[in-house]
């Protein structure tokens, strides 16, 4: 393990647990949110993914190689040696490597479709579950990860306020509490940008360009942590999705060229 992992749990959180649990139960009923199936009582699930029933946990796709050493395509055949994917061939994609946990298909599609679009926020904690498990990659396993930081691909602060929360900033959150990796706020999304998805590639890049910027000191946030200092430092950018890379990209530009950052990893829970 190249990270802390969690602190030890209180004899209080072990005493509230249990209740949070319950509660959490209460709210929303035990079923499997891909197929509606009734599961066991999450509290005897521990690390399991819950949510998702045995059956749909066994339909999750991992993102095993061969894939693309640069953005995680994941390919069929034989491959032995790292390769760049056509896709990556011409354009320039700032951060070092990308990695996902799975493919953004069935269960876990459905699991990201409701946390993000639905508000279900109880299921960040599986999501978050899935994307540990892309620290077990091979390049990231040799890394001293409790050294970086986790830093979330920022909204744009009207569909934030639309939505009502930053999915990947709920995610490196969780993913600090797994890890002892520390999570940090440090982009923020100042322009409104439109939609990606009927863009081409050359339109995407100009979508984004100017798009992020590092936070800057606010005078009225006196009370809270300064921002890390970037200058060297190694950073696991965190996104629920990556598709064609290009939000991602831009935010490594910002934060190597603007911050001084050494070494930016895309992290994702799935693989579009």
């Amino acid at each position: 393990m190249s990270y802390p992992g969690p602190p030890p749990h209180s004899a209080l959180w072990r005493l509230v647990r249990p209740l949070m649990r319950a509660a959490e139960e209460l709210v929303f009923p035990p079923v499997c949110v891909a197929c509606t199936k009734p599961l066991e009582r999450l509290a005897e699930r521990h690390e399991e993914v819950n949510w998702l029933c045995q059956t749909c946990l066994e339909e999750i796709e991992p993102q095993v190689p061969p894939y693309c050493s640069k953005c995680g395509e994941m390919y069929d055949g034989a491959f032995t040696n790292a390769f760049r994917c056509s896709n990556c061939e011409g354009q320039k994609l700032e951060f070092d490597f990308a990695v996902a946990a799975c493919t953004a298909r069935g269960p876990v599609r459905e699991l990201i479709h409701r946390f993000k679009y639905g508000r279900r926020l109880h299921l960040r904690s599986s999501l978050a579950v899935l994307l540990r498990r892309v620290l077990d990659e091979e390049r990231l396993r040799a890394e001293k990860l409790s050294e970086w930081l986790l830093v979330p691909v920022p909204l744009h602060p009207e569909r934030e306020s639309d939505r009502e929360f930053n999915q990947s900033w709920e995610l490196c959150v969780r993913l600090g509490q797994f890890t002892g990796i520390p999570a940090v706020q440090v982009l923020e999304r100042i322009l409104p940008t439109v939609k990606q998805a009927n863009l081409n590639r050359r339109q995407r890049q100009e979508n984004l360009r100017g798009a992020f910027r590092l936070r800057p000191p606010c005078w009225w946030q006196w009370h809270l942590p300064r921002p890390p200092d970037l200058h060297g430092r190694n950073i696991l950018l965190v996104d629920d999705v990556l598709t064609t890379g290009s939000t991602t990209s831009e935010c490594a530009r910002v934060l190597k060229k603007g911050g001084g950052a050494e070494k930016v990893v895309v992290i994702t829970v799935a693989r579009g």
